[in-house]
Order: C-alpha cells, then sequence, then structure tokens
C-alpha cells in the first residue's frame, strides 16, 4: 500500500496558477526594421500601425508536459512510501539470571556422568544449565558468578550461544574460596533495575552458606521481592555436610519464600536436572508479541519520472519552437 509521509507537500499543487495569476507575462522586445516608405505600405496593407506586445500562448502539449512535471516534483517531496504487509515478531518477554558458585567446594566430584564416572558439581552444573538454557528460547538469560565476591559474567542477553560460551569459561575459584550469597543476590537486583521487563526471575544455585556476603542474604531477598524478582533457589550436595561447606537449607528456603519462589535440594545429577525441569514448568518461556510494517522509500521514483519527462520534453519543445519561430519569419 503506498501512503506519504508528508501529505502537506500536496497543499504546493496550486502554486503555478497563483503565480499565473499574480506575475505578469513575459515581456521581450524584438528588432523591427526602418523603412522610408512606411506610410505607403500601410496603405497598401490596410493595417493600422501600433505599439503593443503580444503574448505568446504555450501549446496544449506544453501545458500538459509543464502540470506533469510539477506533479511529479511535488509527489517526491511528500515522501511516499510503500508499506509491506504486517510482520509478527515475538519478543522475549522476560529476564532470568543464574547465579553460579564457583567457591572451592564446587570441585568436590560426588556427582555422577552418564556412563558412571565421577565427576566434579561444577560440570554438571554447566550441562544441566546447558540443556536448560536450550529452552528458553523466549528469555533473556545474563549469569552472575560468586565466590568471595559476585561478578557479573554475563549481562542479560538474547544471544543464549554467548551465554553458553560464557559459562563455559566460568571456572572454581575464580571468584574465591568463599560464598557470598547475599552479594549474588545484591548484584542480581542491580541488573535486573537496568532491565525495563518485569517478569524477572533469579536462580541461585549454590553448594554451601553465606561465608562473607556484605549484604545479608535475607535482606537482599526483601528488596528483591519489592523489585519484582522471584529467586528460585538450588542447594547442590549433601544436605548433611557440616562445616563452612554445610548447606544452610533453612536460609536458602527463606530467600526463596520471600521472594515467591520456590526451594530445591539436588544430591545427584538426575535430582539437579529433575529440579530445572520443574522451574521451567514453574517458569514457562514468555513472549510479547510485536507487529510492523515495513516501509519503503519511493521518492526516487516521481523523481525519476521527472527527469525522464525533461529528457524528452526538452529537444521536442526545443525542435516545435525553432519551427515556429521559421514560419513566423518567413
Amino acid at each position: 500500500m503506498l501512503e506519504f509521509d508528508a501529505v502537506w507537500a500536496f497543499l504546493l499543487l496550486p502554486l503555478p496558477l497563483l503565480m499565473l495569476w499574480l506575475v505578469p507575462p513575459h515581456r521581450e522586445s524584438r528588432d523591427s526594421l526602418q523603412v522610408p516608405y512606411f506610410q505607403r505600405l500601410v496603405t497598401l496593407s490596410g493595417e493600422a500601425p501600433r505599439s503593443a506586445s503580444g503574448i505568446r500562448r504555450r501549446l496544449c502539449l506544453q501545458a500538459i508536459a509543464t502540470s506533469l512535471g510539477w506533479l511529479f516534483l511535488v509527489s517526491a517531496l511528500a515522501r511516499p512510501q510503500w508499506l509491506g504487509e504486517p510482520v509478527h515478531l515475538e519478543k522475549s518477554a522476560r529476564d532470568l539470571m543464574l547465579a553460579l558458585d564457583l567457591s572451592g567446594s564446587m570441585e568436590a566430584t560426588d556427582f555422577q556422568n552418564a556412563n558412571g564416572e565421577q565427576i566434579d558439581r561444577l560440570t554438571v552444573a554447566k550441562d544441566v544449565l546447558r540443556d536448560f538454557a536450550a529452552q528458553r528460547e523466549g528469555d533473556r538469560l545474563g549469569l552472575i558468578v560468586f565466590g568471595s565476591a559476585a561478578y557479573l559474567q554475563a549481562p542479560f542477553t538474547d544471544d543464549h550461544q554467548a551465554w553458553q560460551s560464557l559459562l563455559e569459561e566460568s571456572i572454581v575459584n575464580m571468584a574465591g574460596p568463599s560464598t557470598a550469597l547475599g552479594d549474588a543476590i545484591g548484584l542480581s537486583i542491580s541488573q535486573f533495575r537496568q532491565s525495563k521487563t518485569e517478569n524477572r526471575v533469579l536462580i541461585l544455585l549454590t553448594d554451601g552458606n553465606d561465608t562473607g556476603s556484605k549484604v545479608p542474604p535475607l535482606d537482599a531477598a526483601q528488596v528483591a521481592l519489592t523489585e519484582g524478582i522471584t529467586i528460585y533457589t538450588v542447594a547442590v550436595g549433601d544436605p548433611s555436610t557440616v562445616g563452612e561447606e554445610a548447606l544452610d537449607l533453612e536460609t536458602l528456603d527463606a530467600i526463596a519464600s520471600d521472594s515467591g519462589g520456590l526451594s530445591f535440594t539436588a544430591i545427584d545429577r538426575d535430582a539437579l536436572q529433575d529440579t530445572y525441569e520443574r522451574i521451567d514448568q514453574l517458569e514457562p518461556a514468555a513472549y510479547d508479541s510485536l507487529s510492523y510494517r515495513p516501509r519503503q522509500s519511493m521518492f526516487h521514483v516521481p523523481l525519476a519520472a521527472f527527469a525522464l519527462l525533461y529528457v524528452l520534453a526538452t529537444p521536442l519543445f526545443l525542435l516545435i519552437s525553432t519551427r515556429k519561430r521559421r514560419l513566423e519569419d518567413v
């Protein structure tokens, strides 16, 4: 469908008629021949001498060509655009942040792979997160890694392949040996504040209790609640572990409960996989439907028509004018 972005330009169409009315006709002087027997010629011809100027009238073809040329120029000024068929897009409607514990205890090889081989907790977590991310086509994913401090590994992005590459680069102790659980939640909140999406989810995966956060985890969870962030906590490891590597399930339960989420415990690979499947069911991919009509500028078409008209009409009218003057001279 054709439409004009500057319809007001068509108000200029009557401008030539206004100029024709306001501006006087062009006058030009021509050479004359003076003869001594002028009065005799007047008597013989029967014509009375007069002093005046003649107005040349345009040919009908010239008037048509001039009107068409002006119409083409005004049409180009009106910025014609061709509107294509509506295009519907689905845009991610949720920001999902994953906070991954990289403390030293994530090196513990108390998990098994599909072949029954003992592997460390971080390797299993990466495998499960990789599968989980592959199913989140409708979400923008972010990644925070934390140990003694929390660091942003990947900001929110639609590029899940880049997100997985940054996940693979994460190694144990790269953020320090301790577990700053509250700081990870606090950093997530700051990232969500920069997001325009209202549907916000934080998945917190850890294998220990908080050992050195500047912000207490429960206080951070309360702030997350006011920011509309739902937190799912995933405890990885044996709940019976004691010491600094012990799982503080009570705190993790409180963090999830305060924000409207749930708390899970994964003691092996299958349990961890089931945990993310449950989260996937609780938080299905969300989309915002957007539609637009592509626009293609078409101003060059009337300009090309004007140029073609000018190229064809100019030599034609020049030829007609030349022949007419020759006939008048005869």
